[in-house]
């Protein structure tokens, strides 16, 4: 099978989706595919990846990518590969945009369709999908930066304008400190800030819209920070579950990638009877948004009350050394090279 791997892209996951997509390359069976590594710059320009598969070594987040050549007619060239796995992290590669050019080529493609892939990448349209589908989230309220004020979108859609001061005092009657300020089409937590006074509010709003004009508002949860990993089309399934043990107060994008003391821990600690309703809320969660192929759902595990509250859905998860995706599937019995097989047999069987 030639298979083309796509990863780079033009997102501030950029450097993340490097460390993925390379991960992948090397753990791919070189019997059953013809690899095509494919990297795209930072702005927008595709180079074939020439370095010799045996000499990739553990890249880091940050790591330059080097042993390139222009790709001149990219659409040509993947009309050749029978499969693409777009290991594209965050704007352009997570939200629809590649997802779309690949189903006008009709070219099979790894992960979710346009539909799933965009919703999923918009933190306000995936928690209106999330009510629908009943399930548990942390209060929030949906802003809009425009030209000259900001649009308070109310859950009917209609707007209220305010400065920046007045729109904080609302935010203040409708959530309790601590709050989240994050991007709306954001991944790997780039953007977001935690904050814990009005002051914080507004510069985290302000900061917030640097990277989208959609911002989400988030209420604070005192709990666990609890992932699971689904894979498959119809019939779908759902791993064990991992918590997050973040070194910072959150798991920002340092602490994700940069911070050594923050780490990962898949173990028996949860309730088996927590475990399994995080499952299966889980695979509601992907079948509600219309998943396909794979995605990471994560979750909150209240301390107090051991509630569940669903946060977001990852339509194209970390593949790093230390990403849970891969290592969840692992705990649950399939290695890294049988789940990029199943990944890639899936996106064969959805074409």
């Amino acid at each position: 099978m030639k298979l083309a791997v796509i990863f780079g892209g033009m997102s501030t996951e950029h450097d993340v989706s490097i460390v993925s997509g390379t991960s992948i390359i090397k753990n791919l069976n070189q019997e059953k595919y013809e690899i095509f590594p494919i990297y795209i710059d930072e702005e927008g320009n595709w180079y074939h990846y020439t370095k010799e598969i045996e000499k990739i070594g553990n890249i880091e987040v940050g790591s330059k990518v080097e042993e390139i050549e222009i790709l001149e007619e990219p659409i040509p060239f993947l009309k050749k590969m029978d499969c693409i796995f777009p290991v594209l992290h965050g704007l352009y590669g997570e939200d629809g945009t590649i997802q779309g050019m690949l189903e006008l080529l009709k070219i099979p493609y790894v992960g979710c369709k346009v539909l799933a892939s965009s919703i999923s990448m918009d933190k306000a349209y995936t928690k209106i999908i999330f009510e629908r589908a009943g399930l548990k989230q942390a209060p929030y309220v949906y802003i809009h930066k425009g030209k000259e004020s900001y649009q308070y979108i109310n859950k009917d859609f209609t707007e209220e304008n305010y400065q920046i001061k007045e729109l904080s005092k609302k935010i203040e009657k409708e959530l309790l400190y601590p709050m989240f300020v994050k991007p709306s089409n954001s991944g790997s937590s780039v953007g977001i800030r935690k904050v814990t006074n009005k002051q914080e509010l507004e510069e985290a709003i302000e900061y917030a819209s640097n990277y989208d004009k959609k911002i989400l508002v988030e209420q604070g949860i005192n709990g666990k920070e609890i992932e699971c990993a689904v894979l498959g089309n119809e019939e779908v399934k759902a791993s064990c579950v991992g918590k997050i043990l973040s070194a910072e107060e959150f798991y920002s994008f340092t602490a994700k990638y940069l911070n050594q003391d923050s780490k990962t821990s898949i173990s028996d600690e949860v309730p088996k009877e927590i475990t399994e309703e995080i499952r299966k809320q889980a695979i509601r969660a992907f079948k509600a948004v219309d998943g396909k192929g794979l995605s990471r759902v994560d979750f909150f595990l209240e301390n107090e009350t051991n509630e569940i509250i669903i946060n977001e859905i990852n339509t194209m998860p970390g593949f790093t050394n230390i990403s849970m995706y891969p290592k969840l599937w692992e705990r649950s019995g399939v290695s890294y090279p049988d789940l990029l097989d199943k990944i890639i047999e899936l996106a064969m069987e959805n074409k």
